[in-house]
């Protein structure tokens, strides 16, 4: 049976579809951390799928890269989510609306793309593939984008969208206030990552449990038709 027919491969290929759906339909800058996650999400799983298809297996391959990209494209969905569009149900202005194509691209960059790594990283396989000294390894990327937004802002006044986001923007509260704001997401991206590294943990668990629970069907089924052929 080849890799074709897994459903690992099928799913890989969604996560590739709903980014690049996401990242064609924006109008928005690379600036924004939800464009390069899915730019990294994308691009690791594009590379994923050649992997799978070239080897005949359903192992994604650079697990640690695959646990970097699990953690930010969480961070952009749940940024989203809650600090930006304050819990709003994203599902009315995909149906109708002059701004509708856009709607659509949010909602497979900050929704679909983020639901379809988590079920990756939770029931797909390598397994137990991530380790806690990982973590600092994966914080660098966003609180590198936070150093580098404010550093270009300084640097160069007249860049267009200076401040992507309003947590990063000194101009109301100054940069105490900012450095507060990273300080607090840092440690929440630090509980999102351990989160992260718990899920591959407990994706360990659940498919160990399915395949005892299968193997002991599979048991008591052999041992009823044992003892069947011993009574006929």
């Amino acid at each position: 049976m080849t890799v074709r027919t897994k459903p690992a491969l099928w799913w890989r290929l969604a996560i590739v579809l709903s980014a690049g759906l996401g990242l064609v339909l924006s109008n928005s800058s690379l600036v924004y951390f939800t464009l390069e996650s899915n730019v990294i999400v994308l691009g690791y799983f594009i590379g994923a799928v050649y992997w799978m298809v070239k080897r005949n297996t359903v192992d994604a391959p650079a697990p640690r890269l695959r646990g970097a990209a699990t953690l930010y494209i969480v961070i952009t969905g749940l940024v989203s989510h809650i600090l930006l569009q304050h819990g709003e149900n994203p599902l009315p202005g995909l149906m109708s609306g002059p701004e509708r194509l856009q709607h659509w691209s949010s909602f497979f960059l900050h929704y679909v793309t983020p639901v379809l790594v988590v079920g990756d990283w939770l029931f797909l396989k390598p397994r137990n593939a991530s380790r806690w000294k990982d973590l600092p390894l994966w914080l660098s990327f966003p609180l590198g984008y936070a150093l580098v937004t404010e550093a270009r802002a300084i640097l160069f006044p007249s860049f267009p969208l200076k401040y992507p986001y309003f947590f990063l923007d000194p101009n109301p509260e100054g940069y105490g206030w900012v450095a507060g704001q990273i300080a607090q997401l840092t440690v929440e991206f630090v509980v999102l990552g351990a989160v992260v590294i718990g899920l591959d943990r407990l994706g360990t668990k659940l498919v160990g449990g399915r395949r005892r629970a299968a193997g002991a069907e599979t048991a008591a089924a052999d041992a009823s038709a044992a003892g069947t052929a011993a009574g006929g």
